[in-house]
């Protein structure tokens, strides 16, 4: 029996922030400097006292000791051999020496000091009570003090970071609006403006953005201008020689010059529609549509085979020649690159176009269809899909292209659903 790997639970989401990970750090770090500069000054307070508590024990041992010798009675804190004298001290004693140590007495921290006098241990003690009470209270105010510092670091340091990072989250913002497609979007870092203002890191990085999304933008906008200029230079001697292709006699060589010259002009128009829609230029106007009706006479103007399945109907708002020329692009797609039957199938505001060919290709898949680029046998030049993008996002619909698992390319459109507002109440 084999046991299934427990798995380790995720740690939360915001502790991979960079805010997060300086905070911690920044504790880390007052926490160490704070035991350590705790413990230093803990060890010296801590000697000093117990050093003058040290010499002062051991001048009232020489003071006893003349005393003792004198023969004249002993002040109550000394004695011989008195109770509570700890051992080590005792035994250090009996061995001809004196030394000083730091005990308990009856519940109070107490410096002795003892030294041999004919044959027993001469001791006198010290209450140190105040001294253990001046350490006991610097402690405290060692961590009181850490605590507040560490807190003052932490909240400052968290603000500091917090202002990198906000800054940060703006340049990634930026970023993803560019990748979206909106080639205006610029961070405008007031530091990348004034040269006199010294930069940091955020500021190279947002400064570099604006720059590339800069360039990015006049290379674009040039190839746009450079599209939309050769379709509207063809367009002239496109429509004299479709002109001229109409005077030619009737035989096979005319057919294969209006054929060309129809294909010409297909591509041009195209081109021309693709650098509208590049300019992000185009309204529309929207309206109700019964989505079942408009995709059967979108079926039937394209003049294919193609089965239209009406599940369920639905009334969309949106933009109809729009919309037909989405659909008229995927049914021609469907039937040039794929296989029959295909089938449209209306299901509420979603409308699918199957075919059962090989299946869109993998870069369609990953990165959606580019332009003049084709894996079939069938011809195309890779604008028919390309339009259908753009125009479905000019209308506010979810175009998407997955192959079926039984086989065959599937082309989902998803519309904005309008739904009527509709008043039950009847007036008494």
């Amino acid at each position: 029996m084999t046991g299934r790997r427990a798995r380790r639970p995720r740690a939360p989401a915001w502790t991979a922030t960079l805010t997060w990970k300086a905070a911690v750090f920044i504790a880390v770090m007052c926490c160490a400097l704070a035991a350590l500069l705790g413990t230093l000054v803990h060890v010296s307070v801590t000697e000093q006292t117990e050093r003058d508590a040290r010499e002062k024990a051991l001048a009232r041992l020489v003071d006893v000791t003349r005393l003792y010798e004198a023969g004249e009675p002993l002040p109550p804190f000394a004695g011989l051999d008195p109770d509570g004298l700890p051992e080590p001290l005792r035994r250090l004693t009996t061995r001809g020496e004196r030394g000083t140590m730091v005990a308990d007495h009856e519940g109070r921290p107490t410096m002795w000091a003892a030294g041999p006098a004919d044959g027993h241990a001469l001791a006198v003690r010290v209450d140190h009570s105040l001294g253990a009470g001046t350490l006991d209270a610097l402690d405290r105010s060692i961590v009181g003090s850490s605590v507040l510092a560490i807190a003052a670091t932490l909240a400052v340091g968290v603000a500091a970071v917090t202002r990198v990072t906000r800054r940060l989250h703006a340049t990634a913002q930026v970023a993803r609006r560019i990748t979206a497609g909106d080639l205006d979007a610029r961070v405008d870092d007031p530091r990348t403006k004034d040269p006199r203002r010294p930069q940091d890191e955020v500021a190279t990085v947002s400064g570099a953005l604006d720059t590339m999304a800069s360039s990015l933008q006049r290379k674009l906008q040039s190839e746009q201008r450079f599209t939309a200029d050769v379709a509207h230079e063809l367009r002239t001697p496109l429509t004299g020689l479709s002109a001229a292709a109409e005077l030619l006699p009737e035989g096979r060589p005319a057919e294969l010059v209006r054929d060309r010259v129809r294909a010409m002009r297909g591509l041009t128009e195209d081109l021309l529609e693709i650098s509208r829609l590049d300019a992000r230029t185009e309204t529309v106007d929207l309206a109700v549509h019964d989505l079942g009706p408009l995709v059967e006479r979108v079926v039937r103007a394209s003049g294919t085979d193609t089965e239209v399945r009406i599940v369920r109907d639905a009334e969309v708002e949106t933009d109809r020649r729009r919309l037909e020329r989405v659909l008229g692009n995927l049914v021609a797609n469907a039937h040039r690159h794929g296989r029959p039957p295909v089938v449209v199938t209306v299901d509420g505001p979603a409308v699918a176009v199957r075919d059962h060919g090989p299946g869109y290709p993998e870069y369609l898949l990953a990165s959606g269809p580019q332009r003049f680029r084709t894996e079939s046998g069938a011809k195309g030049h890779g604008l028919g899909l390309t339009i259908a993008v753009g125009q479905a996002a000019v209308i506010g619909a979810e175009l998407a292209f997955v192959n079926a698992p039984e086989g065959g390319a599937e082309a989902r459109i998803r519309l904005p659903e309008y739904v009527r507002l509709r008043d039950d109440a009847t007036e008494g």
